[in-house]
């Protein structure tokens, strides 16, 4: 792929030249499987999904009776143009039936029966009705048998009849089961995509406090979830929305905070105060994921409220598919894949990958990766290996994929790299980080893709194995986290002292800016200390070939940090057209890293033409410029006081503030797990400019204000 290159200490807002990647992926986001779910009294089983189906007819090869049970409402059976028609399902041994989901396609029928059978050949009526309406329809039957099937007799179009989801369940009678009506939400964990501010945090949505509320950024797709603490039978949850609420979203349950199952989902919410009952599912996270919102505004809860009951299900892992896990280091396991040797079945090397040779996955860089070959690379299947040097048990595997990952795949192990095991197995990879508890031996391991995500190849950024045995190399230590707050001054400017800028601490960097900015930076010409600042000056005159002039400066060679509490006392000029920001580079960029593979940490921007708000933003390969993680929050008139601006960083998380106001929350995980690689674990040096005009604050007018000035009081770094 292919990147703009800007100078040291330029930031650049250009994309992918493959952005619809980016786009496809961010849709994906939103692309979970729904699982239809009205009503669930009593413990019951999905017992219909992945069971023989059959039915009286299809209407192409393109709606077979296999899509109604498959848990997928993108499929669908449709049958010819007549009744009667009938589906029927397999359960394999005769079950007790509670109640059949249907969910159907516009062309529904009017009167149909659902029936049980033990011999698919004599049928029980246990639902009747001639007033069928479609849509979503929740069945409470009594009834067994082995063999379920819908009779319709009537049909309320030209056309056939049809189902996107045919669900059958059971309940059992010596588990009844009952759903709670105690929040076990309360003063659990919560956590969320995003928050509109430092008032409103994921855990206000779960205090019991009706005063107070969880709301997001104004953007699709969003999601709050709360850890329980311990796997509970999930049978019930319910919302109390503010007036930013979802018309489209699904509650989700996870065992693991990483695989979700759908266990309810609509796509036309009304909002107030919803009551849903769902399918009992085992589950320890539980997630609003809200994909499409009602108003301009963000999502946001007062109360999101769980109820628990009824026995948790056991599970066990069959072998080759165990379930993924978020521990980056099971018991005594260590990194086994640092620096190994690596081969793959091509690899890309052109002017959009240069090289992404096999190592790059193995390298322990999340800017670099592996891709296969874009001439004959691009076909199933796809795989890399690494090389442990000896033979290992294999507990863990980390996959930190770009946009074209694997939606099919195998984890292998062996022994000699020509005979091959399988240690675990999927068809539903969804890409971005994936983590995978396995339990298998070789000294080869591999990624064995079999079904790419896109018309792309396959690629990762990181593929890491974990265990013991093998002949591991051990990684650089990285530097301790800072503990916060930070008190220990590792570096200070005051601007107490001379008319210039510090050159033992400071690099002018003059010449013109990316982003279609207007100004031309000079070499000290715009800037001076007065009275105890900083005074960063954006003038109309001609110079450089630009008819504004300002200044830029950063520490490049002179001092970088990672991690620490990082924070600049500024005062913003107000104006249209006008960018004051304090911000960080990849100190990498220096030795030729191109941008944004060395990182962009963007503490504030300010446009002069609002300067009632902040933005803070990350920029890395997989999300920049205007796809860049980031938040922008409203506040005070920010240009008519100083105000601090910081963000403290270590190895798991960043938080932005102006002044003690949270702006944005990045957390490590959550970025690896929604956008792609965390790569700000390195040096960054800092940088202070004021840009005149380019893509992002838009034009001057003939009201801004020429001088402007921007005032910085102190630049300070805290470990």
């Amino acid at each position: 792929m292919d990147w703009s290159v800007p100078r040291p200490g330029h930031r650049s807002t250009r994309a992918l030249r493959y952005g619809t990647i980016a786009l496809a992926v961010a849709a994906m986001l939103c692309a979970y499987i729904v699982v239809v779910v009205t009503r669930a009294d009593a413990a019951e089983t999905l017992l219909s999904q992945g069971k023989p189906t059959t039915a009286s007819s299809t209407e192409n090869a393109a709606t077979p009776a296999a899509s109604a049970t498959d848990g997928n409402t993108g499929t669908r059976w449709s049958s010819a143009f007549s009744v009667p028609q009938w589906i029927q399902v397999d359960l394999g041994s005769a079950q007790a039936i509670s109640r059949v989901a249907l969910n159907w396609e516009a062309a529904y029928a009017t009167a149909f029966q659902i029936q049980t059978s033990n011999d698919g050949t004599n049928w029980t009526n246990i639902y009747t009705t001639t007033t069928g309406a479609g849509g979503n329809q929740s069945l409470t039957v009594s009834g067994n048998g082995r063999y379920v099937r819908l009779n319709a007799t009537a049909k309320a179009t030209q056309y056939g009849v049809s189902l996107w989801e045919f669900q059958v369940y059971g309940g059992t009678p010596d588990n009844p089961g009952t759903c709670g009506t105690a929040n076990a939400a309360i003063g659990k964990t919560a956590t969320a995509s995003s928050t509109e501010n430092a008032g409103t945090p994921a855990s206000s949505a779960v205090d019991n406090n009706l005063g107070t509320r969880w709301s997001s950024a104004a953007s699709d797709p969003q999601w709050l979830q709360v850890d329980l603490g311990s796997t509970q039978q999930v049978c019930g949850v319910t919302l109390n929305w503010e007036a930013a609420y979802a018309t489209a979203f699904q509650i989700q349950v996870s065992t693991n905070g990483t695989t979700w199952t759908n266990v309810y989902s609509t796509t036309t919410g009304t909002g107030g105060t919803q009551v849903l009952t769902v399918t009992p599912t085992a589950g320890r996270y539980v997630r609003m994921n809200g994909t499409a919102r009602a108003t301009q505004w963000g999502y946001s809860l007062w109360e999101f409220a769980i109820r628990v009951g009824g026995t948790v299900p056991t599970t066990s892992d069959t072998p080759g598919s165990p379930s993924p896990s978020q521990s980056t280091n099971p018991g005594n396991s260590v990194l086994l894949s640092y620096n190994k040797p690596a081969v793959a079945s091509t690899w890309q090397n052109d002017v959009n990958c240069n090289p992404c040779s096999p190592d790059k996955a193995f390298d322990n860089d999340p800017a670099s990766r592996w891709a296969t070959s874009s001439t004959n690379g691009w076909v199933d299947p796809g795989w890399i290996y690494v090389d442990l040097g000896a033979v290992a048990q294999i507990k863990q595997v980390v996959l930190q994929w770009d946009p074209a990952y694997a939606v099919s795949y195998q984890i292998q192990t062996s022994n000699d790299a020509a005979n091959w095991t399988p240690i675990y197995t999927t068809t539903t990879g969804k890409g971005f980080k994936e983590t995978l508890t396995v339990n298998g031996s070789g000294r080869y391991v591999r990624m064995y893709g079999t079904q790419r995500s896109n018309g792309y190849g396959y690629s990762l950024w990181e593929f890491k194995v974990y265990g013991t045995g093998g002949n591991p190399t051990q990684p650089p230590a990285p530097p301790a986290d800072p503990v916060f707050p930070a008190t220990n001054l590792v570096w200070a400017d005051e601007f107490n002292t001379g008319t210039l800028p510090d050159p033992a601490k400071w690099t002018i960097d003059p010449g013109t800016g990316q982003n279609n900015e207007i100004q031309y930076y000079t070499n000290n010409g715009n800037v001076s200390i007065q009275g105890g600042s900083l005074v960063i000056e954006a003038r109309k005159e001609t110079q450089g070939g630009r008819d504004y002039t300002s200044h830029r400066m950063n520490t490049s060679n002179k001092f970088s940090t990672q991690y620490g509490r990082v924070e600049a006392r500024i005062k913003v000029p107000k104006g249209n057209g006008l960018w004051p920001a304090f911000w960080m580079m990849g100190a990498d960029f220096l030795q030729g890293r191109p941008w944004p593979y060395n990182g962009e940490i963007d503490i504030m921007e300010i446009l002069g033409r609002n300067t009632n708000e902040i933005y803070s933003t990350l920029h890395a390969p997989a999300y920049n410029g205007g796809g860049g993680y980031g938040q922008k929050i409203s506040t005070v008139d920010l240009s008519l006081d100083y105000h601090v601006y910081s963000v403290e960083w270590d190895s798991k998380h960043m938080t932005f503030r102006v002044d003690n106001q949270v702006i944005l929350v990045a957390d490590k995980d959550t970025v690896e797990t929604t956008r792609g690689p965390w790569v700000y674990d390195h040096q960054f040096y800092l940088i202070l400019n004021l840009a005149v005009g380019g893509d992002f604050p838009g034009p001057i007018d003939a009201t801004t204000p020429f001088p402007s000035r921007m005032y910085v009081d102190y630049v300070r770094v805290y470990k």
